[in-house]
């Protein structure tokens, strides 16, 4: 077979067409920089710009903090504007930014530049979400489910490529990582700006392809369920602060295991992510299916806390056999919700507004990654039968979530809805 041929034998599955598949590459570039950048960032303002780590700290919390703006902001600015570009425009914005904190080591100014970074991280992440609900249409949760394996792939290039430069420990080895990921952003800017523009709900085409505004579209902060949808989705994003802090600090803290076991599970975490994402996710093509998800999902997750606890009442083996078992776990429960948490989100928000709920539901995530690490740094402090509390928290929120959405869906189209075309 030809290599054309096996390409088009490759790319025929995907949703989207060829912009679809543009996307993808564009998350793989983009992911890849960011896997560069995100292992280095906190010793390079330690080890470069000489902060102290209180001030890394400080920096790191606050600039995230700011981010959760993002995200409202995108999904106001997509309903007015072509998604692809305020994309570009945010894409640009981090790759700007980012450049910026090699002209400085000044708290201040790398305190504004981090959290003008990410104000568009968070803001790229709605708008890429909602460009990949408009392109893919009846077929958003597989090509979702296709565009977060990419980017896992692209976050485990990108952090071999960070290890390898992180070995040198010099100053221009962090410098090269933070260029590195300035260059990602943007030629990830410069393939979007190549990118069609999708059919958008919100706004009439006309012919003369200029976007018109259509008439006033509701308002997700007047949608007391949708709000509360979103409140719940905040817990639920927890597996995040988990995998990311709370199973590092419990291993160096709590047990004997070898530290190096961290990079290990991380690994075991975006392999199972790249090999599993994309067959699960016709479990949750329908909002229905979404729903139904929410189950096993609470299931993986209040398992995983099980582990995290068994991990303490033996010795190194029977930790290291938990700690797997408890990353396995808590993948698939990421996995799950991702699938459910896309297709919920979508299928609630009505089709003239896709932008600005979508925008509200990013809040979710903005909310638990500047609340997650702090409320399982609590549980790590309070002891291992605190993992057990924990669980029976997230199944309350999940209960909260499958009657909102159980009340709300039969009023809810289940798919995107038209656009309307003028010809003149």
């Amino acid at each position: 077979m030809s290599f054309s041929r096996r390409r088009a034998a490759l790319y025929a599955g995907i949703p989207g067409g060829r912009d679809g598949r543009r996307m993808l590459w564009i998350a793989l570039i983009n992911k890849a920089g960011t896997g560069l950048w995100m292992g280095a960032a906190a010793l390079y303002f330690t080890f470069v710009t000489g902060l102290s780590v209180t001030e890394v700290g400080l920096l790191m919390g606050i600039s995230g903090a700011a981010g959760i703006a993002g995200a409202p902001l995108a999904g106001h600015l997509a309903d007015r504007f072509p998604v692809t570009r305020v994309l570009v425009s945010a894409q640009l914005q981090q790759a700007v930014a980012l450049l910026a904190l090699l002209t400085t080591d000044n708290f201040s100014l790398l305190l504004l530049y981090s959290a003008v970074a990410s104000l568009a991280d968070r803001g790229s992440n709605v708008l890429t979400k909602l460009y990949a609900t408009r392109v893919a249409g009846p077929d958003r949760t597989r090509y979702q489910a296709v565009q977060r394996t990419v980017s896992n792939a692209g976050w485990a290039i990108g952090g071999l490529a960070g290890a390898g430069a992180l070995a040198a420990g010099t100053t221009h080895a962090y410098q090269a990582l933070l260029i590195g990921n300035v260059v990602s952003f943007a030629a990830a800017a410069a393939l979007t700006f190549r990118c069609a523009e999708p059919p958008s709900p919100s706004r009439t085409v006309t012919g003369s392809s200029h976007p018109v505004p259509a008439a006033p579209a509701p308002s997700p902060w007047r949608d007391r369920r949708y709000l509360l949808f979103t409140a719940t989705e905040a817990a639920l994003f927890l597996d995040d602060a988990v995998l990311q802090v709370g199973m590092p600090l419990w291993i160096v803290h709590a047990t004997d295991v070898p530290h190096g076991m961290v990079p290990l599970l991380m690994v075991l975490n975006c392999v199972l992510v790249v090999l599993c994402q994309v067959p699960l996710s016709r479990f949750g093509s329908t909002p229905e299916k979404a729903c139904a998800l929410l189950l096993p999902l609470v299931a993986c997750f209040v398992a995983g806390c099980a582990a995290m606890t068994v991990s303490t009442a033996g010795g190194t083996g029977l930790a290291i056999a938990a700690l797997t078992c408890a990353a396995v776990a808590f993948t698939f429960a990421e996995i799950l919700h991702s699938i459910a948490s896309w297709e919920l989100s979508v299928a609630l928000a009505p089709g003239d507004a896709q932008g600005a709920y979508l925008g509200v539901h990013g809040l979710s995530s903005s909310a638990q990654r500047s609340g997650g690490p702090l409320l399982v740094t609590a549980v790590i402090a309070a002891g291992p039968f605190a993992w057990p509390l924990l669980g029976a928290g997230v199944i309350a929120m999940v209960a909260a979530q499958r009657r909102l959405v159980r009340n709300r869906l039969p009023q809810r189209a289940l798919s995107v809805a038209p656009v309307t075309v003028s010809e003149h």
